[in-house]
């Protein structure tokens, strides 16, 4: 199994599928007009994950105060998408989506990714890379057919939350500058203390906003957490 895995990871280096953790901007970057021609998520037999219904969707994870909620996402947006928002392309894709990403369904997204190997396809709000969403999509349940709305796209952004530990950190058990740096994990334009990214150098990675505006925008939005 692990050499199985190594095998895979190396493919998956070689293939040029690194550049997508890449985020949306580099400070100077300008932001992307998210339109053009067509294109996978994953390339073979996995092809047609997209393509069957798994489950039904499952109910939102677990409640959260909606407010601190919209307002993390928020900041993470900032660091990752820019003015773009939940239209956001990754600036390095040459060629784009048919679409703003908002008007796709996940079959489409599917097929511009499939149509146009070699270049970066971090999409959305959140620059969801292919393998991320793929797993995300699976976890869900969502049909091909859903459309990566607003709606869709938060509640995919939600399920990294948990899986950084927001529960935790909400009840108070996970420190605050731990779950910042399993934020930063998730999101590479997002910084660590010492004010790069987790991906520094990688791709072309860098953080977005310093260190002290990352752990000052937390603490506004949960100051009894600790």
């Amino acid at each position: 199994m692990a050499g199985r895995l190594l095998a895979m990871v190396f493919i998956w280096l070689a293939s040029g599928a690194a550049g997508e953790l890449q985020s949306l901007f580099p400070r100077s970057a300008p932001s992307p007009v998210s339109h053009a021609a067509p294109g996978s998520l994953f390339a073979g037999a996995e092809a047609g994950l997209f393509r069957a219904v798994l489950r039904q969707p499952a109910a939102l994870t677990t409640p959260h105060d909606s407010n601190r909620i919209d307002r993390l996402l928020t900041l993470i947006a900032r660091a990752e998408a820019g003015p773009a928002n939940y239209d956001a392309v990754q600036h390095g894709a040459r060629i784009l989506p048919p679409g703003p990403p908002t008007a796709l369904t996940l079959a489409e997204i599917d097929a511009w990714i499939d149509a146009t190997p070699g270049q970066p396809h971090a999409i959305g709000r959140y620059q969801f890379i292919p393998a991320t969403l793929r797993r995300l999509v699976r976890a869900e349940g969502l049909p091909a057919q859903t459309r990566f709305t607003p709606d869709v796209q938060d509640r995919l952004a939600i399920v990294l939350l948990e899986e950084a530990g927001l529960k935790d950190f909400e009840s108070g058990t996970l420190p605050r500058a731990r779950f910042m740096h399993s934020l930063a994990r998730i999101w590479a334009g997002l910084p660590l203390p010492n004010g790069r990214s987790y991906y520094h150098g990688y791709a072309g990675n860098k953080a977005t906003m310093s260190w002290a505006t990352f752990d000052g925008s937390l603490r506004a939005i949960w100051p009894d957490a600790g």
